[in-house]
């Protein structure tokens, strides 16, 4: 892959909307032309060449063009947003909207993503080495489904309503989870090897959820359906011994939401 490297100058004070970093955008352009590439900043429109150094060209089509982000972005928005193809790195945190509505490609980010990372993701892959802000994978405001394919993997803690409205793909997240994770959650899996605090698949019809911790509070449209060693969800084996639950019936007389919830951790939850 040819690469482009942006090296951020110095911090900036009013958020950057920049879904331009994008390898279907940065696709046949040279230097020059990347760097006058337009992102908003407020009310502005300015040259991408006024927040970051640009170096190399890009390569012929998005699946040869790898965009490396070179320091932290923690205020810039929508790196990513709708990219097809093609590979990012961003070695520090980003701010909100990373990877939103993807349909292809990969994108690294090395520290830590804000809100809405993943947000209606249709397809490649984004992983987190942090934590993660609220809505990770989740649908927009006012809209009922999330996710539909991809994967996110998160090394960190993600907080509230992660995957809400989700309806196909995977999340994974190494560390914990808050609120009203997978709330209306109709098809794909989310598994958390962490805790969760309470939520947990509300209004839920469908799709998989996994809690290798502890939830503290679980919701009370759920049904115990007994107990299972190293479930196995599609092609996915989840090791251990786990409490299973059907649900939401708070929402539904035939749901068909499963929540696994580690037997060792929540039992007299």
């Amino acid at each position: 892959m040819i690469e482009v490297i942006l090296r951020p100058k110095g911090s900036i004070d009013i958020m950057v909307e920049a879904e331009v970093i994008n390898p279907d955008i940065f696709a046949g352009k040279t230097m020059s032309e990347i760097e006058q590439l337009i992102v908003w900043q407020g009310a502005k429109q300015l040259p991408l060449s006024g927040f970051f150094d640009v170096e190399g060209s890009a390569g012929s089509t998005a699946a040869d063009t790898k965009i490396i982000v070179r320091g932290n972005v923690p205020r810039v928005k929508h790196i990513g947003h709708g990219m097809k193809a093609g590979e990012i790195v961003i070695e520090g945190s980003s701010d909100m909207h990373v990877g939103s509505e993807m349909i292809g490609g990969s994108i690294l980010v090395k520290g830590d993503a804000g809100s809405w990372a993943g947000m209606e993701m249709k397809g490649g892959t984004l992983h987190i080495i942090g934590n993660a802000g609220d809505h990770v994978g989740c649908a927009y405001r006012g809209s009922w489904r999330g996710m539909n394919g991809g994967k996110i993997m998160i090394d960190g803690n993600a907080r509230s309503q992660l995957g809400g409205g989700m309806s196909g793909g995977e999340i994974h997240v190494g560390g914990s989870v808050e609120n009203f994770a997978g709330i209306r959650m109709n098809s794909g899996l989310i598994v958390v090897k962490g805790d969760a605090i309470r939520g947990v698949g509300a209004q839920m019809s469908g799709g998989t959820f996994v809690v290798s911790g502890k939830i503290r509070q679980l919701s009370p449209g759920f049904e115990y359906a007994g107990t299972e060693k190293n479930p196995k969800v599609g092609e996915t084996v989840i090791s251990g011994e786990f409490m299973k639950f059907a649900g939401d019936y708070a929402v539904s007389k035939t749901p068909k939401g499963i929540l696994y919830a580690s037997k060792e951790a929540n039992e007299g939850v």
